[in-house]
């Protein structure tokens, strides 16, 4: 993780960084402030090549009939973001049954997108 992702860590821990890009958003806040684990990952992935990813774990999400919150609107942003390189980072709920990918702008200065997804016992 890069030296940035502290500054990153701080924010979102005052939930200043989840706003109302989408609808997890909230859902995302809660799980951090309720102990979560958070991460941010080195480098930047391009968005677009990121859309096409999510799209189909979209698919296979509805396929499969798991859970997901913003899922598609976050395929959206990522798809409108067209050449933007972009961030990745993820909550996970304290008891694991939800993980939270957050997107962000490649200097970590915003939130971009943020979906959820229930996770399956196996």
């Amino acid at each position: 993780m890069h030296s940035s992702v502290a500054a990153v860590l701080s924010q979102l821990n005052s939930a200043g960084m989840l706003g109302d890009q989408t609808t997890a958003c909230e859902a995302a806040r809660a799980a951090l402030l309720g102990g979560g684990d958070f991460v941010v990952w080195d480098g930047s992935v391009p968005s677009q090549q990121l859309a096409g990813i999510y799209a189909a774990r979209l698919r296979r999400a509805r396929k499969r009939g798991t859970e997901t919150l913003a899922l598609p609107s976050t395929v959206d942003i990522l798809t409108r973001l067209e050449a933007t390189q972009v961030r990745i980072g993820c909550i996970f709920s304290s008891d694991r049954t939800w993980a939270f990918m957050l997107f962000f702008a490649d200097d970590a200065s915003a939130v971009l997108a943020c979906t959820g997804v229930r996770r399956v016992e196996r």
